[in-house]
């Protein structure tokens, strides 16, 4: 996805807000300063709808390992005497490799056991991180909100400047890059060896206007290398839609930016009063940023009322490690991804199905979520709620 020279020379006047750059290709940005940052932001209800319809997303994350992994088993000398010199760091390149390899596809490998580098699927010299998503829409279903939400770690190998937190590039299905700037304030916290940050935007005339097919998102701040606390970042699309031969239901998303860690385990978001009907069904989505595949310890739990909460999984997400580096939905039909591992190695974008074991009879929604040993940052949460008819 090429940005032509002469667009990249043009100025472009993107001062009071994000929507007045959806509709113009890329350009250099010089009007608009950096977005507002905190240091932590409360969860907060972004959009809500009660209407016939629900909700889906498109994700992918900015970064992946590129085959320098911690050695597991270092290489023994060698001892023949025709031993031709680099043979061994050879075979730790190879080692490295397959590690990389193995956990693209699914294997159990953190961030920090690898030096990461920059996803760039666009073939356009003028980006350096690129990666694509599906929005895939029921047919005749009409689009009434969309938002983009981006983030990762600012200070791997390298330190990236936090005036780019608010600035990613957005295209369409077959469409030519557009800037976009935060229009809220930015998440943006150093904490437990990591420069967190959190970004969005709302997308709704852009998306409404394109629809379904491959979305691409490009220059999201994110550091590339190594170190312990590891390099992470992406994005996820969250579309909210209407169509009138689906049920009934609760469309919210709701969004801030907190840490979680041994210190700060837990966090609840309550969203509110809802009709609910007496058994309660729908889907509930996630955005957290550092998960480590393996590390258990953290779930998301979901109440509708008093009481004990009960504990989400599925196959892609144990009750114990719903943070585990996944991008994942329910059903056997999975949203394309360019490119498509199955561990992102520190970025969730998880949808789950609720029914069985959510206590009926409730009215109140509330999130918990927790993690006693991952340093991960939530920042935002969806559900689409089959309604009280």
């Amino acid at each position: 996805m090429r940005i032509s020279p002469g667009l990249l020379l043009r100025r472009a006047m993107v001062g009071c807000s994000a929507l007045a750059t959806l509709w113009a290709p890329a350009a250099a940005a010089t009007a608009a300063g950096p977005a507002a940052e905190a240091e932590s932001l409360a969860f907060t209800q972004r959009y809500h709808a009660l209407q016939h319809g629900g909700i889906v997303r498109a994700a992918n994350s900015s970064i992946s390992c590129r085959g320098s992994a911690r050695a597991q088993h270092p290489a023994a000398p060698a001892k023949a005497a025709g031993h031709r010199r680099g043979a061994t760091a050879s075979g730790a390149t190879r080692s490295a490799a397959n590690a990389c390899s193995t956990a693209r596809t699914g294997g159990r490998a953190a961030n920090g056991d690898f030096d990461m580098f920059y996803i760039d699927v666009d073939k356009d010299p003028n980006t350096y991180n690129s990666s694509r998503s599906e929005v895939r829409l029921p047919k005749g279903a009409h689009v009434t909100y969309a938002r983009l939400y981006w983030g990762g770690n600012l200070r791997v190998g390298e330190q990236k400047p936090p005036k780019d937190n608010g600035r990613v590039l957005i295209a369409e299905p077959g469409g030519q890059y557009k800037e976009l700037l935060a229009d809220s304030v930015v998440g943006h916290r150093v904490a437990q060896g990591a420069d967190a940050f959190q970004a969005s935007a709302d997308v709704t005339r852009l998306v409404r206007a394109s629809g379904a097919g491959l979305w691409t998102v490009a220059q999201v701040n994110v550091a590339k290398g190594r170190t312990a606390a590891g390099a992470w970042g992406g994005w996820t699309l969250v579309v909210a839609y209407e169509k009138k031969a689906e049920p009934l239901r609760h469309l919210s998303v709701w969004d801030g930016f907190g840490t979680l860690g041994p210190d700060d385990a837990e966090r609840s978001v309550p969203l509110g009063p809802m009709s609910l009907p007496g058994t309660v069904r729908g889907r509930v989505g996630l955005v957290a940023y550092n998960g480590d595949r393996g590390s258990t310890g953290d779930s998301l739990a979901l109440s509708t009322g008093p009481g004990a909460p009960t504990v989400l999984s599925d196959a892609a997400n144990p009750r114990d490690d719903v943070l585990n580096s996944t991008i994942s939905e329910p059903g056997p039909a999975t949203t394309r991804r360019v490119p498509a591992y199955s561990n992102t190695l520190g970025y969730d974008s998880d949808v789950l199905e609720f029914g069985k074991g959510i206590r009926s009879g409730g009215d109140q929604l509330a999130f918990r979520i927790v993690s006693h040993r991952d340093a991960a940052w939530v920042g935002a949460l969806f559900a689409a709620v089959d309604a009280k008819q």
